[in-house]
């Protein structure tokens, strides 16, 4: 399997389970938990645009920042490229630590390598917050994934102020309105 590099400036749908389809969170502080091991690592190196949590995986969407060749030499820029991988890597295995420590469970929490898919369209940036938002309804977690609390649609419907890219989000859909419908009517695509 051909793992895709994490480039600045690139979007992606990163994503990934527990090993044997197990659950990564197994109570409701979980989640919380995650997300601001997430805030802590990956807010510094990453927008985020989307992301759901369900028991058993997640999805995210986000956009790696722009490295400033100008103002950093060509080594500087390397070592940032670099960084990005090890963030990833610090949130995945504190948040797998913590759980093993309050589980009393051993080994690994998540499939390696983390999956991700690079994104080269604004249409596909859409459908794909449309079909992150439906995961927990695709999956049978919710009847209805606006009913479904651990993924970004609140968030961008209340514009909360959080981690969440969502004025740009609201962008891409001319606005609030537009967004509601679109969740609404399309049927989500499937990555």
């Amino acid at each position: 399997m051909k793992i895709e590099p994490i480039l600045p400036g690139s979007y992606y749908h990163i994503y990934n389970q527990g090993v044997n389809r197990e659950n990564i969170f197994f109570e409701e502080m979980n989640y919380g938990y995650f997300l601001k091991l997430y805030e802590k690592y990956i807010s510094t190196i990453a927008d985020t645009y989307a992301y759901c949590l369900m028991p058993n995986h997640f999805h995210l969407l986000v956009k790696i920042k722009d490295i400033d060749i100008k103002s950093q030499d060509y080594p500087q820029a390397i070592l940032r490229i670099s960084s990005t991988n090890s963030q990833f890597s610090k949130f995945f295995n504190s948040y797998a630590k913590s759980i093993n420590k309050s589980y009393n469970r051993t080994g690994s929490l998540f499939i390696h390598p983390f999956k991700r898919k690079k994104i080269n369209s604004e249409k596909y940036l859409i459908q794909l917050i449309i079909y992150i938002h439906f995961n927990p309804q695709n999956h049978g977690f919710e009847n209805d994934f606006r009913n479904y609390t651990y993924s970004s649609y609140h968030k961008i419907v209340r514009q909360d102020n959080t981690f969440i890219a969502g004025e740009k989000v609201l962008e891409w859909f001319d606005g609030i309105d537009n967004f509601i419908d679109c969740h609404r009517i399309q049927r989500p695509l499937n990555p």
